[in-house]
């Protein structure tokens, strides 16, 4: 019988304990607020609500620079592609190269590096060289848009880091680029 009654205290403060930590409202929202920005409660929406305050989050808003955002153009069109054994920058990356120029123009402390690549055929040398052309191609269109020298690092990768790993020229395509890598952070 002792032991019951042990059994059955312990019980019984062990629900007092728990009900003591029950969730309970600090204040009550104003009448007619239905959402307070910057608070921590908001009243549920009328017609099957509880009537008491429930928790809610505040979620601040970053904004991300253009080339770290993933949504932003800067970000997601780094790369300049160019024709076989060539190192002259096609039309049709203008307007790639002038919106990089123009971002990093108005940017002068952001430095990037320029990373000149080539498919697989030719020499590792020839395809070093040719990257390296490449990287710096595309150096000399963005110093038109007001680019300092110091902003830029041009490097090859020659054949080393290919994007595409097939051996025809869907792939080769691929990997004749130069592509534009700002800072992580």
């Amino acid at each position: 019988m002792q032991a019951s009654l042990s059994t059955a205290a312990l019980l019984l403060a062990g629900a007092a304990v728990l009900a003591g930590c029950s969730s309970t409202p600090l204040s009550e929202p104003s009448s007619g607020s239905t959402t307070t920005t910057g608070s921590s409660t908001a009243t549920p929406p009328a017609g099957g609500g509880t009537g008491k305050p429930v928790a809610s989050s505040t979620v601040t808003s970053v904004m991300l620079a253009p080339h770290l955002d993933p949504k932003n153009r800067i970000s997601s069109e780094r790369s300049v592609f160019f024709d076989f054994d060539d190192f002259s920058i096609r039309s049709d990356y203008s307007a790639l190269v002038e919106r990089h120029g123009r971002y990093l123009q108005s940017k002068p402390a952001l430095a990037i590096k320029i990373e000149g690549n080539a498919d697989e055929r030719g020499s590792p040398e020839y395809n070093l060289a040719l990257g390296q052309k490449r990287a710096e191609a595309v150096a000399q269109a963005l110093r038109i848009y007001g680019v300092k020298e110091s902003q830029m690092e041009p490097v090859s990768w020659g054949e080393e880091r290919p994007r595409a790993t097939g051996h025809d020229e869907a792939a080769w395509a691929q990997n004749r680029r130069a592509d534009l890598v700002y800072p992580r952070q």
